[in-house]
């Protein structure tokens, strides 16, 4: 069933009134990829009665306050992608579309979403039942961070909302939490994954520079980011206090990750895989079209590339569902209506990190100082791609499905370091599960931006090249691999562009087409760099291109560089 998103729904249902309702910056896509659909549909399952306003209009109070008041609180989030980053190119410039609003229009998600609906709630509902933040919007800027678009630190987001709470991260024990403690009149500040505001920090957990000295140094923005970073792992993490002013945001330690059962339990939820009717006369979601038949298998990150959010939201701890649960789910998808037979996706954040993780990083924590991956894979991580090989293949195999794609992504230095079943996975994967493509992502080529990246060197990308184009070659297969990369990141350079033009051009044999310019998003590493202008873990000054026309030129070195498509590269029509 859908959640209801109108009153008449409500009526059908017996519900006088919600006890949760959550506002979201996309339309309501009722799937396990949907953040909003996910935590609505799990309370509901632990018997909250839920309610979804999606998109409302800024300047029409019937949309807000079309399901009436909840019983417990409201949530807000801005979407699956902070607004900002919706909203805006890398360059600034307002974006047309958007994958996630009905008929395609960039037109109904507004600025700083989160803080825009929660005034809004504040308009309509005076005094109310709390309202809780939560998505990558909130969880991303919930300290002091550094604000690309408007070039300024900016305070946690709860105290520019006005909200009365935040939950950070996957938010499903946390805001299971919350609503049984409200549904009890039972003391609620001190769940774990919770932020809030108080009148005083608190004296057991640690202190961060305050707003005022972050946003007045540089150094201490740098410094206040490693104190934060260092404790997002629930097993060591400690409480934060940050002060603002007067006032103080206690961030308490990060909730406990879900177990196995309780993650196949959450993914396994009655979906509906549409976009709810009330929205569906408005038009299309194309965000539905990739992600409609596809499985989530784990969540989770070891990479830790330093522009890239996951490692603070979703964490450093890769958490797999059980083989069980991601067939019951492929089984599941054979029987909706609309299926073709075509699994478009089965994996994650990245694809190849399916069922393994460090003995050590689930009794101790991760480690401070040490990445899993980055130019190198650490030997403590020992990879080991048997269990989702095996799963691709029993998968493949189910009556009812004609093939399953890998489209997530890979780190193809997972694929080499795994001695023991790394050949047998590729095997699988290039026989069976790349549609044309097989997409990668080595970012960089020049070995001072890949370090800043946190990213393996391109001997690696280019021995996996060749064994995936040998691999290819034996099955009888034109299959070609598709290269992300990024144009104007810190530290980058023309120079450094025309370095990469003249490696992919001679080497990988293509002229790139996936190139994007860097953008500064909150809670990164890579944020840090662009704004204090310096390495931050050895405080050497670092040149970052700021100016918009020169950040175009580099991407232009690149995309119009000199290099032909050779036989290593598909023709731009090809299939992905």
């Amino acid at each position: 069933m859908f959640l209801p998103a109108t009153r008449q729904e409500m009526q059908v249902l017996g519900w006088e009134a919600c006890d949760v309702i959550l506002v979201t910056g996309d339309s309501y896509i009722d799937s396990p990829f949907n953040g909003t659909a996910q935590i609505g549909k799990w309370l509901h399952h632990h018997g909250f009665r839920v309610g979804i306003i999606a998109q409302p209009s800024i300047g029409n109070p019937e949309e807000i306050t079309r399901l009436g008041e909840p019983g417990l609180f409201w949530g807000v989030s801005g979407g699956c992608v902070d607004s900002m980053v919706a909203n805006y190119t890398a360059l600034k410039k307002r974006r047309k579309s958007d994958d996630f609003t009905p008929g395609g229009l960039n037109n109904r998600r507004p600025d700083r979403a989160v803080i825009v609906y929660t005034n809004m709630i504040r308009r309509y509902w005076k005094s109310t039942r709390p309202i809780v933040l939560g998505g990558i919007e909130a969880s991303l800027r919930r300290v002091a961070h550094y604000d690309y678009w408007s070039d300024a630190i900016r305070r946690s987001i709860l105290f520019d909302a006005k909200a009365d709470a935040l939950i950070y991260g996957m938010g499903e024990r946390a805001v299971l939490e919350l609503a049984q403690a409200l549904a009890a009149g039972e003391e609620w500040r001190e769940i774990r994954g919770l932020a809030h505001i108080a009148s005083t920090p608190r004296p057991d957990y640690l202190t961060l520079p305050s707003f005022e000295s972050v946003a007045a140094d540089k150094e201490a923005f740098a410094g206040m980011f490693r104190l934060f970073y260092d404790n997002n792992d629930p097993v060591t993490a400690r409480g934060l206090n940050q002060q603002h002013g007067e006032r103080w945001l206690v961030q308490n330690p990060p909730a406990r990750h879900l177990s196995e059962a309780e993650l196949d339990r959450a993914a396994e939820l009655d979906f509906e895989r549409e976009q709810h009717p009330w929205h569906e006369q408005f038009g299309k979601v194309r965000a539905l079209d990739t992600i409609r038949f596809s499985i989530n298998t784990h969540r989770g990150c070891y990479g830790e590339c330093h522009f890239c959010a996951i490692a603070v939201h979703q964490g450093r701890t890769v958490l797999s569902r059980s083989e069980a649960s991601i067939l019951r789910e492929a089984e599941e998808l054979t029987r909706h209506p609309a299926f073709r037979g075509i699994i478009s996706d089965a994996g994650g954040p990245t694809a190849n990190m399916y069922g393994f993780e460090c003995g050590r990083k689930k009794s101790r924590g991760s480690c401070q100082f040490k990445a899993c991956i980055g130019a190198e894979v650490c030997p403590a991580l020992k990879p080991s791609h048997r269990r989702q090989t095996e799963l691709l293949k029993k998968l493949r195999r189910l009556p009812g499905v004609k093939k399953v794609f890998v489209a997530s992504g890979l780190r193809y230095d997972l694929i080499l370091a795994d001695l023991s079943d790394g050949e047998a996975y590729l095997e699988e994967l290039a026989a069976h599960h790349v549609s044309g493509q097989l997409k990668v992502a080595p970012e960089h080529t020049e070995p001072h931006v890949l370090k800043l990246m946190n990213k393996p060197g391109k001997e690696i990308l280019l021995e996996f090249k060749r064994r995936f184009d040998r691999r290819s070659a034996a099955l009888g297969k034109k299959q070609y691999l598709t290269y992300y990369l990024i144009a104007a990141y810190p530290g980058c350079s023309d120079r450094d562009m025309q370095a990469m033009q003249r490696f992919v051009s001679r080497e990988l044999h293509i002229t790139p087409e996936q190139v994007q310019i860097f953008t500064p998003t909150p809670s990164t590493w890579a944020s840090v760099m662009y704004y204090t202008e310096k390495n931050p873990f050895t405080g050497e000054p670092l040149f970052v291109e700021k100016n918009g026309a020169a950040k175009e030129r580099q991407k232009r070195r690149i995309v119009g560089g000199e290099g032909r498509r050779g036989p290593g590269q598909p023709p731009p029509n090809a299939s992905v």
